[in-house]
This record gives structure tokens, sequence and C-alpha cells, in this order.
């Protein structure tokens, strides 16, 4: 069985978060199931109003997702029932290390890894039996190009975001033959509020919109890493192989470290 070109029911976790509150509405069409999950139910309401209005079926999941068992439970009930295309998994958070470098808080730490990996990985385990078994189906994670090359002021999310990396490359090869799609995409600096919680610059900032618009058309394309902007992807790629000394050098003339 071969996958529709253009996905009819897409599931996105973080859809309440800037890039999936865009992704959300820039996939809303009529004939268009879209499933979203969220913390904030106010927020995902908000959501479904306005992508129904686009003509698009909403189905909304306000759930936590560091209660891993039910959130496999969720995304085995909703594989089995509304077969989606499409997964996009965006629940993510970030931390640092503090305005005088005091250290990242263990409980923040462990959730941060609770959400942005270890969720990550539950929505894969439990999405996939349905997808294998019809020989189809597409799953996105989202790395960062933080994870090309750890950020000092944000250790655990350049770590977190390393792992979904090499982990959805992983998948991918591994799921090719059996008809499965995998993406990791990377994005730089988008506009939202956990971005701009971040310290440091924020060059080549994009829109949220901006951003959605590139992801969809590189999933379209089915692209393994789906990476923006340009500049900012070469230099953290380069960033990852120069010798450490001088990338310390750089990231500190960047304002990237205490």
């Amino acid at each position: 069985m071969t996958q529709r070109s253009t996905p009819r029911c897409i599931f996105i976790t973080g859809a309440t978060g800037g890039i999936g509150g865009a992704l959300a509405p820039a996939y809303a069409a009529p004939g268009v199931t879209l499933i979203l999950q969220g913390r904030r139910l106010d927020r995902l309401e908000e959501m479904a109003a306005e992508c129904r209005a686009r003509g698009a079926r909403v189905l909304l999941e306000p759930i936590d997702v560091r209660e891993l068992d039910e959130l496999r439970a969720m995304v085995r009930r909703i594989s089995d029932a509304e077969q989606p295309d499409l997964v996009v998994i965006g629940a993510g958070i970030n931390i640092d290390i503090g305005p005088q470098g005091q250290g990242e808080q263990w409980d923040e730490t462990r959730a941060l890894l609770e959400i942005n990996v270890m969720a990550a990985f539950a929505t894969v385990e439990a999405a996939l039996p349905a997808m294998r078994a019809r020989g189809h189906g597409q799953i996105a994670l989202f790395s960062s190009l933080a994870g090309w090359r750890g950020l000092p002021v944000t250790p655990s999310y350049s770590a977190s975001k390393a792992a979904i990396r090499v982990y959805g490359e992983a998948i991918r090869d591994w799921l090719a033959p059996e008809g499965v799609k995998i993406n990791v995409i990377v994005p730089g600096y988008v506009e939202s509020k956990m971005c701009f919680e971040m310290p440091g610059p924020k060059p080549f900032l994009w829109t949220a919109e901006k951003a959605a618009n590139r992801i969809k058309r590189g999933l379209a394309a089915n692209q393994a890493r789906i990476s923006f902007p340009f500049p900012l992807n070469l230099g953290t790629w380069l960033l990852g192989v120069i010798p450490q000394r001088l990338s310390s050098f750089i990231l500190r003339g960047l304002n990237y470290s205490e």
C-alpha cells in the first residue's frame, strides 16, 4: 500500500507551542483530521476553532506527556482509531544555567529529559505498530541546531536535541524498507515563548509561520533532515566538527558562554 502524498490525518504533540501552533492551521483544510495534544486546554480550544474554521475535523488530547503510560495508551488508541498518516512529535521545553551561571536544577533537568526525550521515544514506540502493520506512515521528530554542538548556557536542552537527532536518523534507516518515513526537524531560532526565554543572541530569527511552511515542504519531500535557516545550520554544524578549543572560543565571542 502506498502512502498518501498529502496527509489527511495529522497528530501533533506540543501543538500549543510556537511551531506546533503554526503547523496545525497550515495543515487544516476540508477533509483533514487534526489531532492536537497539549497541556493547555484553553489554548487547544482556540486552535481547534481556528482549524475548524478552515474546514478541518479536530480532536483534542489535553494530557501531560510526562505521564508516559497515559501517553502511550493515548497514541495507541489514536493509531488504531484514526490511523494518522503523519505524527509530529513537537512537545518540548528548555532550561538554562541561569543568569549568573548557577547551574540547572535537577527537577527541571529531569522534566526536560522526560518531555524532550522519553515522551518522544514513547510516542514513536506507540505509533509504530499500526504504521508497520499497514506498511506506511510518517513520523517527524523535533531536534534543534543546538544538537550539533552543545551550547554552554543550555547543556541539557542541547543534549536532549542531539539525542533526538541521532535517534531519528537511526530509525529512519531501520524503518525505510517497511514504508514508514522518519524525518528529523532541525530548526534554528523560531519566534515563541520558549525561544524568547532562552539566553544568548538569536540570529536569523524566523516566524513560526515561516518555519511551519518550511517543515511542511520538507515532510512532503521526505527530507531526512529539515534544517533551517541555512547560514545558521552551516555555522552550528561547523562548530560541531572543528576542534573544541576553537568552537569554545567562537561561542564565547558570540556571548553563548557565561
